[in-house]
């Protein structure tokens, strides 16, 4: 046995590794941490209205940081992001900032693979996760469409113009079943190849400023609606 030990130091000395494996913050916790800390308890008559998602998410307060200026609102997106992390920090950067209402906006990095293979349903489940997370913790959560896609510049040939329209069919089904409002983007963004134009996102993906224009008249439409109740 300490032969065996010795031989394993070699050889990840060999390696350039230390016995110490440095862990990995595979849900970029830390993103989000300091600001959290720093975000103070709302008061009983704000309405908090988190937004959580991906790069779509975190690049709204970058193209358009006036729609989020004298608001409540939070933007916790992080680029790159998956629905099985989005899961794993939504306690921390969702249900700990205390909110009334949570935008999920996810699924599109998944159908990408961007942390490996997921099939619609598992895709469609970590969201229904976070929904009842948010309900759970009376928090009113808003269920968004998938933005179109006719195809990922960084990973083609992947379909996401016939994957996204599919799940979307499943997410809206969950949102009716349940009685929370479904948020479609989709329908009024999606050109005739089930994608994003030019004026709407240059890289067919990532919305421009008119974008998220036609994002934000939908969203305070649906804050007002759920508030309402």
């Amino acid at each position: 046995m300490l032969t065996f030990k010795i031989r394993l130091l070699v050889v990840l000395s060999f390696l350039g590794l230390s016995r110490t494996i440095q862990a990995q913050d595979w849900a970029n916790l830390k993103k989000y941490q300091e600001a959290n800390a720093t975000l103070e308890v709302p008061a009983n008559d704000e309405n908090r209205i988190v937004f959580m998602g991906n790069s779509i998410t975190e690049g709204w307060s970058i193209a358009n940081p006036g729609f989020f200026e004298g608001k409540p609102f939070v933007n916790r997106g992080i680029s790159g992001q998956t629905t099985p992390q989005m899961l794993l920090r939504f306690r921390q950067d969702v249900i700990a900032l205390k909110p009334k209402v949570v935008l999920i906006l996810a699924g599109t990095n998944d159908i990408a693979g961007n942390t490996g293979p997921m099939t619609l349903q598992q895709i469609h489940d970590n969201i229904l996760s976070m929904i009842e997370l948010a309900e759970a913790n009376g928090i009113c959560p808003i269920l968004c469409s998938v933005l179109p896609a006719y195809d990922y510049p960084w990973k083609p040939g992947l379909e996401p113009n016939v994957k996204i329209p599919k799940l979307n069919a499943m997410l809206n089904k969950t949102a009716n079943a349940k009685g929370i409002l479904y948020l479609d983007y989709f329908s009024a963004m999606a050109d005739e190849r089930n994608g994003l134009s030019k004026e709407l996102a240059e890289d067919g993906v990532h919305p421009t400023k008119k974008g998220y224009a036609i994002m934000e008249s939908l969203v305070e439409k649906s804050i007002a609606k759920v508030l309402q109740k």
